[in-house]
């Protein structure tokens, strides 16, 4: 049995991120994210940070927390709306934003997890999204090159964790995080409970850990709702 990867603490997990590092961030709104080790980070200060995650959170919470301590210097994202500190910092010049197509964002991602260096896609050919990339005819359609993406770290939330690294995620908190773990060359989980070696079922293990280097047990979950929309009466 190998060495248990569980940290005593956020702050020690966090703690050699470096200035200008890049980070995939597990998440979905504010669905599944890592709120803790998000948390940890603004308190550590590190900053010029370039994120790589579907959205930014929302102005106070999640990565939002983060953008409005001017820790991230540049976003690759899909979804930018629900920041009013993201639309701030980027029209003023302040952030820079990388916008990719969320089909495309999550296979650069898996493909940097699985060690393949670039696919061919035809999303985006025609629009600015394929400027400056190399395209290539395949039976006559135009495609053009995407990048897999790899992190330095990974910071992603699970519901469930052994001290070996294997994690368990519920329900459609899932989202990224899978992809997240797999192509970060650091991975830092996040657990909602931490189980004993050999509790979690094999066949429900969605992530290996093998892909994971350290687990910290999490705290209380506020578990937001991104934005609250109801019938009026």
């Amino acid at each position: 049995m190998g060495t248990s990867k569980v940290m005593g603490s956020m702050a020690e997990a966090v703690r050699d991120i470096q200035d200008g590092a890049v980070l995939i961030v597990g998440g979905f709104g504010l669905c599944g994210i890592p709120e803790h080790l998000i948390a940890a980070l603004k308190e550590q200060g590190t900053k010029d940070l370039t994120v790589v995650s579907n959205n930014c959170g929302v102005d106070d919470w999640g990565l939002g927390l983060l953008l409005a301590n001017r820790q991230i210097k540049k976003m690759v994202s899909s979804y930018v709306g629900e920041n009013k500190t993201f639309e701030k910092q980027f029209l003023s010049g302040e952030l820079e934003v990388e916008l990719v197509p969320q089909g495309s964002l999550a296979e650069r991602i898996r493909a940097g997890g699985a060690g393949i260096p670039g696919f061919y896609t035809a999303t985006g050919v025609g629009t600015p999204v394929a400027e400056g990339k190399e395209h290539k005819t395949f039976d006559g359609r135009t495609y053009l090159l995407e990048r897999a993406i790899v992190g330095d770290f990974a910071l992603v939330k699970a519901w469930k964790a052994d001290p070996m690294g294997n994690l368990v995620f519920r329900k459609t908190s899932r989202n990224f995080n899978p992809m997240a773990a797999a192509a970060g060359k650091i991975t830092i989980a996040e657990a909602e409970e931490i189980v004993g070696v050999g509790e979690l079922d094999p066949d429900e293990i969605h992530t290996p850990g093998i892909y994971v280097q350290r687990v910290v047990q999490g705290g209380s979950y506020e578990k937001r709702i991104e934005r609250l929309t109801v019938r009026s009466v």
